[in-house]
């Protein structure tokens, strides 16, 4: 069980890197043709993204926490996703349904990291503390919520100093109010997902992709989780 458990993670990292190379490359050539034509706010955005996506792995032995290869990879397409498509590429404004997907994603990655991290405060044997599945489940969908709306706000600020349209019209509305309130929706219902996944997997011991995860967090973790 341990050997195979091993190789799963050996063959997760192999593709964590593999994916990396692919997205740097194509923001390295994209970031090539930002330069000859001056779009100097996106040539800062994307030199920002690669840098950020290079630090886990570059400082991964300075790190005291080390994350499961899966959730990483995650993380990349998510930003990528995000910032690369999003902002340089304007799918946000080619494709109607992409900040509704990329908000029901953002529900889902932040719902596990905040299951993650309540998980770990549970868990560690040098913390007193003792929570039930439930309230594990509520404080990841809770802490999804609230980063997503933290976000909300930080769209609303842009826009009104900044004068720009994070918050897009939407269905007729041209506040921004519909936009915001379906972006919360889906992040909600991502984070709804995760929470009903934890709560199952800690209360009934089923066997998920999650439950994989935490294991795999365990074993890279084992500071955290002694007798």
């Amino acid at each position: 069980m341990l050997g195979n458990e091993g190789n799963d993670e050996q063959r997760a990292r192999l593709v964590h890197l593999a994916i990396l190379a692919v997205v740097q490359s194509v923001m390295a050539t994209e970031l090539v043709f930002l330069v000859a034509k001056q779009q100097w706010i996106h040539v800062f955005l994307v030199t920002g993204i690669m840098l950020t996506m290079a630090f886990p792995v570059v400082l991964k032995g300075r790190f005291p926490v080390q994350i499961p290869s899966e959730i990483q990879i995650l993380a990349i397409v998510f930003g990528f996703a995000t910032l690369f498509l999003g902002e340089v590429r304007d799918y946000y404004e080619r494709f109607w349904w992409w900040d509704l997907t990329l908000h029901a994603t953002a529900g889902l990655l932040l719902g596990l990291q905040g299951f993650m991290t309540v998980y770990i405060l549970n868990e560690d044997c040098h913390v007193d503390l003792h929570m039930r599945p439930a309230f594990l489940a509520i404080f990841a969908f809770c802490f999804s919520q609230a980063i997503g709306a933290i976000w909300e706000i930080f769209e609303f600020t842009m826009d009104q100093v900044f004068g720009l349209t994070m918050q897009k019209p939407m269905l007729g509305d041209p506040s921004g109010l519909t936009d915001t309130m379906w972006d919360l929706i889906v992040n909600a219902i991502g984070a709804l997902v995760i929470s009903v996944a934890g709560w199952r997997y800690l209360s009934r011991a089923r066997s998920s992709y999650l439950g994989d995860w935490v294991r795999r967090f365990i074993a890279r973790n084992p500071q955290f989780f002694g007798d």
